[in-house]
């Protein structure tokens, strides 16, 4: 009796853990500041143009899909994200120091050298 007691609470806290691990990829707050970091991205990388949800996916090893584009649209629509957003530009605007700087640039290499790793679905 006591076994199954601590196979179901080590089976609980796994889908505790998954399920936490699930809702950090679609927290408004944290997309949020990744799409504004992403254009700032942009701005200094031509190259990651266009590729925001596509490193946003691999960064948390999404599966690729109208599922997940759907959920990423719903998370963007939502005021928590609206507000979250605009107090990010509002942070980026004034983060122009020579340190900001290198630190946005280790930042964006660092996306693209991840999503560049991620391999690409076959079709």
């Amino acid at each position: 009796m006591k076994r199954t007691h601590l196979l179901l609470a080590a089976a609980l806290a796994t889908a505790s853990a998954l399920a936490s691990a699930e809702d950090k990829r679609y927290d408004p707050k944290a997309l949020a500041r990744y799409d504004v970091s992403y254009v700032r991205c942009e701005a200094s990388f031509p190259e990651m143009k266009g590729h925001r949800d596509d490193a946003y996916m691999g960064l948390w090893r999404m599966k690729p899909g109208p599922t997940t584009a759907t959920r990423l649209a719903e998370v963007r629509s939502s005021s928590t994200y609206k507000s979250e957003q605009r107090l990010a530009k509002r942070e980026a605007a004034g983060a122009n120091g020579t340190d900001a700087v290198k630190a946005l640039e280790q930042q964006c290499k660092g996306l693209w050298g991840e999503m560049k790793k991620t391999p690409k679905p076959k079709g």
